[in-house]
């Protein structure tokens, strides 16, 4: 039986990102993202849903995580979702689901200080996609 596992993800991070290093030198970020839902309930009155996620990416995506993004600002990223799995002080199995990065954009156009953010930083999956079509393909739309 086929599986599959794509998350996609707008929002903004809930905190800085942790950048560490494991033994042999590869870079793992750890941040937070938290998305927003609204909508209308039955007696009309408006609601709004709050979702936190925790976030890991890896190497050079990382670095650049690190590097040019804090608290508040907006990110798109694709990724998969994971759990890690422990037990606790107490003996207690313990588990929690995260999302591995695999893809980022950065969102909201110049940074703080004027300058343009960085090319996007991604991997593209087996088999690769095209972000838009060549110059010179006819787009029937």
């Amino acid at each position: 039986m086929a599986s599959y596992c794509k998350v996609l993800m707008i929002g903004n991070l809930t905190r800085d990102p942790q950048v560490s290093y494991t033994p042999n030198q590869t870079a793992v970020a750890e941040l937070g993202i938290a998305t927003n839902r609204k909508w209308t309930a039955q007696d009309g009155t408006q609601r709004e849903d709050v979702c936190f996620c925790d976030l890991k990416a890896f190497g050079k995506q990382a670095e650049t995580l690190g590097k040019y993004m804090s608290k508040g600002k907006p990110i798109f990223i694709e990724g998969r979702l994971c759990q890690d799995n422990w037990t606790a002080q107490d003996g207690t199995k313990r588990s929690k689901h995260y999302v591995t990065i695999e893809n980022f954009q950065f969102l909201g156009g110049n940074d703080q200080q004027g300058g343009q953010r960085p090319a996007p930083q991604s991997q593209a999956p087996q088999g690769g996609f095209q972000q838009s079509p060549p110059a010179d393909i006819d787009v029937p739309f």
